[in-house]
């Protein structure tokens, strides 16, 4: 960097710029000598815009984000850049130094993993039972789904960093948390149970070694490592909680300890047993062909009650391999974890796949199955006392420690017994409580948050290392090696299913964010390897392998039913998408039929908050089987903070409401050029609204002529664009505040700061008002807001203050009317015309909705001559459409209504001409044409007043306002009769389409 001092002005008033050149821009700094700096920048390259650096796409680095479009573009509400999203944060540092390469980060750990108990204590146990043949298929086919497995893994965390939390965050991170939370439980406890199992083998090893000193500390048996077990899981948990530093330092000593073990036991094995009657008397003859021969076949035996078989044996086995996931752990201290994971993990299973063939020669070629105790009794390669199954001390079979007896020193083999089993043990305990906390942060499941909280500079889950403590000890209380091990193979079995299958669906699905390092995997070889997990799972055991995967659903149910707030880019997210696509570009290849009808609603509610009855009427409607789009029109053109701010709040209303629908919000248009906007371009294919649904403009006499034309004819535009048409009226109007306008929520303030704050203060305000649930009752929120009107202001603790009196709640109880149970009650069906059956076929889905079906249709029509046979044709056609209604009742318009409701229609115009001027006057040729429609309409009312001035609920066929014939005053004004002191009014006009239809 190079820094140039100017001794000349600018001619500006600012003097002593200071020049400043770096690699990236060039800085100009101006001061005016009164403390005011203007700082310039311009790129070397002439432009004004960042490079591209890491820092811009670290999720942690929220400083270094590149300014947004609306920075660059100049746009006045974009000072504070784009808005934020919902990122991970980068736990680790920046610059933190990754430094551990494959041997120190992967090969060691994975080694030290997989060498455990059953290297020592239960491998010459399996060749006894299954023979070398069946062992070598036995360890072939554990390695096999390891290496798959592996390769699998590979792929999973070289596409992307991998941070705390193992496979829970690789699958959740993949496949997503419904998914990553309950596999990374089974895994959790999976690896509490192996910490168990790995104690239980060292306490064995030691009752083995003081028995053979002839001691004991209670019984020799199960209850000393009840005992020596607790007090080592106790101390090895306060070691972990204390700090594991000295880990990293002693696993390399570990290593070299159980390998110098191993050895020990191979030249013992070559060596022999050097004449001592004792070891032979034992079983140790040293490798000769003959006792390979013999120890060829399996020797299958009946074990604590139970036939011993292949898949039991292998059940036993398996926990012996695992540890594959020891180098993604740490996948974000490696050095290059593309290469380190696949080339540290595979050479641990290879040298360990070696080791364990090598074992198993050994052992099957150098000691016999059974033995007597009594080198007497040996003849050939058996022992003559045991041909009748009497001995049970001795041998392959019956001698858990036939490794320290085969060794050239039983001290070094037991050392390296203990070097396994504990470190093994302790790993153990060191992941399960961070894949606790990580689950916890995650907030995946309300108990474990708990368990999240970390202590120290370095976060240690402490109250994590307690639930390990008490998952642990319960199964060290059992003591039972064997059973332990069939337990938990299960377990990893699944566990190790769902890291193949979540590379499978990932390659399969190919998400852009899909791009691995790591190139030498294949979908098909993830799926096979799941396929053969699962399959294992079910020969080993179908009652536990259905238990492991019924506990897996459940807790899938749990995350599911929560619905946490978690969003990390699933592969799922991507299948999701691709399949909506490809379903709804397939739909669009089907012709339409009657029968597959579903009213597609788009509901121009303005805000959500402010009409909720429209809303949900809708919402009822479409519930859980059609499309809902909610659309707001805004006059004011909404700066795209503001704008994004809105549709937000509206989003979020309607997830609070529990409201499945689309949110839509167009601005800077007047209303009839935003609803032929949203009518146009709302849905693609077949998913597009058939229905336009509106609320009654309940001051269509008052209001300007401009807004009447626009409401008038945004109903032209709804038929033009052949929409059915909905429009509903409440007693009481559907708006439940006042005093709110869309100039209160969208015009711009002078303030820069309120500019920047104005529409997230008033939305937050309002929401403060109406806490937003699945129970909202308006009544009591009513009651309050009443209340309130005579005790002190309340204090709003959401939002700053507002720089406008809080809205008043107007709306009475019917606003609840369709999220509320209904008592018994009636909905009256007025269906006049035939509309294609749409005026029959909503109130019929309205009760088959749960919270309306004890209403009861009343169908009213109308009749021309022959009233008796119009009503048998239509009964017939209603029991053929397979509806039921309490009764039907035929009518006719043919009277003139009485002078009364005349007068009340001619006050209802002069209203209009008197409070408002802007208003044309109807005039009286257009009065004259339209009179008998317009008696029609008055006809209709006194018959509503007659027949259904009780209702719950109206729906009745609209007129259609012919074009260029009927005004928009005139219009209106038939709607106002119509509906005007009824109970809640649902107009309906369908498109004169076919929804109903009674063939099958």
């Amino acid at each position: 960097m190079v820094r140039h001092d100017a001794k000349a002005g600018t001619g500006q008033g600012f003097v002593n710029p200071t020049v400043t050149i770096s690699d990236e821009a060039v800085v100009l700094e101006m001061n005016n000598g009164n403390g005011d700096t203007r700082v310039h920048r311009d790129s070397l390259l002439g432009l004004s815009e960042p490079l591209p650096r890491l820092d811009h796409y670290r999720a942690s680095q929220r400083n270094a984000k590149r300014p947004s479009i609306g920075v660059l573009h100049g746009d006045r509400d974009s000072k504070d850049g784009q808005p934020d999203e919902q990122l991970e944060e980068d736990t680790k540092a920046p610059g933190h130094a990754i430094r551990l390469g494959w041997v120190q980060g992967v090969l060691t750990p994975c080694l030290l993993n997989i060498w455990g108990v059953m290297l020592f204590l239960r491998l010459s146990w399996v060749v006894g039972e299954a023979g070398i043949i069946q062992t070598l298929i036995i360890i072939a086919l554990s390695y096999l789904v390891c290496v798959m497995t592996t390769l699998s893994l590979s792929a999973l965390c070289t596409n992307g960093q991998i941070k705390s939390g193992g496979l829970y965050y690789i699958i959740s991170r993949s496949l997503g948390a419904e998914f990553g939370a309950s596999v990374g439980i089974v895994f959790a406890f999976a690896n509490s149970v192996n910490a168990a199992m790995n104690t239980i083998g060292f306490c064995s090893s030691l009752n083995d070694l003081l028995k053979s000193l002839d001691t004991k500390i209670v019984d020799g048996g199960v209850n000393d490592i009840r005992i020596v077990g607790s007090i080592f899981l106790l101390l090895m948990i306060i070691i972990c909680a204390i700090g594991m530093d000295w880990e990293v330092k002693a696993q390399n000593f570990l290593l070299v300890l159980i390998v110098v073990a191993i050895f020990n036991f191979i030249i013992g094995a070559i060596i022999g047993p050097g004449g001592s009657e004792e070891d032979i008397g034992k079983g140790f003859l040293g490798i000769s062909g003959a006792l390979l021969a013999a120890n060829m076949g399996p020797g299958y035996t009946i074990m604590n009650g139970v036939q011993q078989n292949f898949f039991s044996v292998f059940a036993i086995f398996f926990p012996s391999v695992t540890g594959i996931q020891s180098g993604a752990n740490i996948c974000g201290d490696l050095r290059d974890p593309a290469s380190a994971i696949p080339k540290g993990t595979l050479w641990a299973c290879l040298i360990s796949a070696i080791s364990y063939v090598l074992f198993s020669f050994m052992a099957a070629g150098s000691a016999v199955r059974e033995a007597s105790g009594n080198a007497s009794d040996l003849v050939g390669v058996t022992f003559a006392s045991c041909a009748g199954g009497n001995c049970t001390t001795y041998g392959l079979l019956n001698d858990y420690t036939v490794m320290q007896l085969i060794s050239l020193t039983s001290a070094i083999t037991y050392a390296g017994c203990w070097a396994a089993t504990l470190s093994t043990a302790l790993t153990n305990i060191l992941s399960v409580p961070r894949l606790i906390q990580a689950l916890g942060i995650d907030r995946i499941y309300p108990g474990l948050i708990f368990f999240s909280k970390g202590y120290g500079k370095h976060g240690e889950p402490y109250r994590g290392y307690g639930l390990v403590f008490f998952v642990s000890l319960i199964f060290i209380l059992i003591a039972d090696l064997d059973a332990i091990a069939s337990l938990i193979t299960n377990l990893y079995l699944a566990s190790y299913a769902f890291i193949n299958f979540c590379t499978f669906h990932a390659a399969t699905v190919k998400p852009l964010g899909w791009r691995p390092t790591f190139r030498y995997y294949h979908p098909y070889v993830s799926l096979l390897a799941t396929v053969l997990c699962v399959a294992i799972m079910f020969l080993i055991s179908v009652v536990s392998s259905f238990v492991a995967m019924a506990f897996i659903f459940v807790l899938y149910l749990v995350v599911v039913y929560r619905k946490p707030d978690a969003n990390w880019g699933s592969s799922v997210q991507a299948q999701a998408y691709k399949t909506a696509l490809n379903s709804t570009l397939n739909l669009e290849g089907t012709g339409d039929h009657v029968k597959n009808y579903q009213p597609q609603i788009l509901a121009i509610a303005g805000d959500p908050m402010q009409r909720p009855a429209l809303i949900d009427l809708a919402h009822l409607i479409t519930k859980h089987s059609a499309l809902m789009v909610i659309g707001n029109i805004i006059p004011q053109r909404l700066p795209y903070k503001r704008r994004r701010t809105l549709s937000d709040m509206g989003k979020s209303y309607l997830k609070d409401s529990n409201i499945r629908a689309f949110y839509k919000v167009v601005d800077g248009v007047d209303f009839d050029q935003g609803a032929r906007s949203l009518i146009q371009s709302t849905g693609f294919g077949r998913l597009a609204p058939n229905i336009l649904m509106l609320g009654y403009k309940n001051n269509w006499r008052t209001a300007g002529h401009n807004q009447l034309n626009a409401y008038y004819n945004t109903l032209h535009t709804a038929f033009d664009n052949r929409l059915a048409l909905l429009i509903l009226r409440m007693g009481k109007g559907l708006d439940i505040f006042k005093g709110l306008s869309s100039t209160d929520l969208y015009n711009p303030v002078p303030s820069p700061q309120e500019t920047a704050i104005a529409v997230p203060k008033r939305m937050i305000a309002r929401r403060s008002l109406m806490p937003v649930n699945s129970n909202l009752d308006l009544h009591e929120l009513m009651q309050s807001t009443r209340s309130s009107q005579t005790s002190p202001a309340p204090t709003f603790h959401a939002a700053p203050a507002f720089d406008y009196p809080p809205p008043q709640v107007t709306a009475e109880p019917e606003a609840n009317l369709f999220k509320q149970k209904q008592p018994k009650g009636t909905i009256d069906v007025w269906w006049l015309y035939d509309d294609g059956g749409l005026t029959m076929l909503l109130p019929y889905i309205i009760t088959t909705r749960s919270k309306w079906e004890k209403c009861k249709i009343r169908v009213f029509a109308l009749s021309s001559v022959n009233l008796q046979e119009e009503e048998k044709n239509l009964k017939i056609l209603l029991d053929k459409l397979r509806i039921s209604y309490l009764s039907l009742t035929m009518v006719t318009v043919t009277d003139k209504p009485m002078e009364s409701t005349i007068l009340e229609h001619r006050e209802v115009l002069r209203t209009v001409t008197d409070s408002n001027d802007d208003l044309p006057v109807l005039s009286e040729a257009e009065k004259h044409q339209l009179e008998i429609k317009t008696n029609r309409q008055l006809r209709l009312r006194e018959l509503l007043l007659e027949h259904s001035k009780s209702a719950t609920l109206i729906v009745m066929s609209m007129p259609v306002p012919r074009q260029d014939t009927v005004s928009a005053v005139l219009y209106m004004s038939w709607l106002e009769m119509l509906t005007k002191d009824m109970p809640p009014f649902l107009l309906v006009r369908g498109n004169q389409t076919e929804v109903l239809t009674f063939y099958s």
